[in-house]
């Protein structure tokens, strides 16, 4: 049944044709796939600025130093974090693609998600105004808006189509990607640049302190001590284009797109709604939207906070989902590693999924503790798990305000 389904929508699946990644294991793809091959945790102290005065000390920080990027020195020193972090991924993603960007450049639309873009610089400047106003260098803040890392790939990468920026809390990744295949699937771009970027800053750590969401220790996630969220920085971005353009450019799919589906809780401000049935509805619309059923899911890259709230939540929508079938379905969740992205957790899940389905092999939360028995699921804990015949899986994120939204993929070949 489900391969039928499939060949009803082929027409408007989309190909994943490069990807690329900055997080806290490093600048680029191959020392992301190591550290989740390894399960290595990046989460401790870090000096992105002083957090002493928290609850809290410590996050997964992005490492030094910044690679050369595509621009002049001028230019990158009027970038953010987030911005710097944006266009070495998305370099990167172009380079794994094989695109030429002078071909059409005006048909490349930049589809990007951040929750606080340059947010930290315009703390900083704040600093040097407070104690020296003479010497307090502005020019970092032309990027402090979230639409900051959008604008600084589509300007330093010269494309000329449309530019958007989502900024739905913590599901703005998926749903900035979401974005970019419906403007493939109707032809308003010929390739999307899709992805997200946030750098940490004061405020977001200062907040999740402030809400007691964050934990002492490294997140985790679905486990029955699990004290809150880790806090991250970084991007991913993916390289789309429609099926039938990569392969008439001689293009190689990495993975394919099948489907995006989003919702809102409409239930409070920050706290889930407890049943998960916003996240059941964002899941639901993803797989309708791929012509998947839940059966032929082979496993799910979660939200993951590991707060108590939210890995209940997200736990009783997988049930919603996949019935009894959810206590066998993989589960894992990137943010044990890396931590938590915000803005641009799903880009850098959606590459971390990505890299799953093509190695057939389960990334590994750190730890032994076992899984909390109460949410009833399958997390794959301490050791990656082998998933050799995986065809599809899906990545889900859920955001404050209840935003939730939901990403299908599948490996090349999975629409026939």
């Amino acid at each position: 049944m489900a391969a039928k389904r499939f060949r009803a929508v082929e027409h408007r699946v989309v190909a994943v044709t490069g990807y690329g990644v900055v997080s806290a294991l490093g600048w680029g793809v191959r020392p992301f796939a190591d550290g989740l091959t390894a399960s290595r945790a990046v989460i401790g102290p870090f000096d992105r600025f002083d957090p002493s005065r928290q609850r809290t000390r410590i996050a997964a920080q992005v490492p030094g130093p910044t690679p050369r990027l595509p621009l002049s020195a001028s230019a990158a020193r009027r970038l953010s974090w987030a911005d710097r972090f944006a266009l070495a991924a998305a370099a990167e993603a172009v380079r794994h693609a094989d695109l030429d960007l002078r071909h059409a450049p005006h048909a490349i639309g930049v589809f990007f998600a951040s929750s606080t873009g340059g947010m930290l610089e315009a703390e900083s400047l704040y600093d040097q105004l407070r104690d020296d106003p003479r010497h307090a260098r502005v020019s970092p803040i032309v990027s402090q808006t979230p639409a900051g890392p959008a604008e600084a790939v589509a300007r330093h990468l010269g494309l000329m189509g449309p530019v958007e920026t989502i900024s739905s809390a913590c599901a703005s990744g998926a749903m900035a990607i979401g974005c970019a295949l419906e403007a493939l699937r109707e032809g308003s771009v010929d390739v999307a640049i899709a992805g997200g970027a946030d750098s940490l800053c004061r405020v977001t750590y200062a907040g999740f302190n402030a809400l007691r969401a964050v934990d002492p220790e490294p997140c985790r996630p679905f486990r029955a001590s699990r004290a809150g969220l880790s806090l991250g920085e970084g991007a991913g971005v993916l390289v789309l284009e429609r099926a039938a353009r990569a392969e008439a450019r001689g293009a190689r799919p990495h993975a394919l797109l099948l489907g995006a589906g989003s919702s809102c809780d409409a239930y409070h401000m920050t706290t889930p709604e407890p049943e998960g049935e916003g996240a059941a509805r964002a899941l639901v619309a993803a797989l309708q939207d791929a012509g998947v059923d839940a059966a032929a899911v082979d496993f799910l890259n979660a939200h993951g906070t590991g707060t108590p709230h939210n890995d209940e939540a997200e736990a009783r929508a997988i049930h919603r989902v996949f019935g009894a079938r959810a206590a066998r379905l993989p589960v894992t969740s990137t943010k044990a590693i890396v931590g938590h992205l915000l803005g641009s957790a799903g880009a850098v899940e959606a590459v971390a999924t990505l890299l799953s389905l093509a190695s057939g092999w389960l990334p590994a939360m750190p730890g032994s503790e076992a899984a909390d028995p109460g949410l009833g699921l399958d997390p794959v804990i301490g050791e990656p798990r082998r998933l050799a015949d995986a065809r599809i899986a899906v990545s889900a994120n859920l955001g404050f305000g209840g935003a939730n939204a939901a990403l299908v993929f599948g490996r090349p070949g999975a629409t026939r």
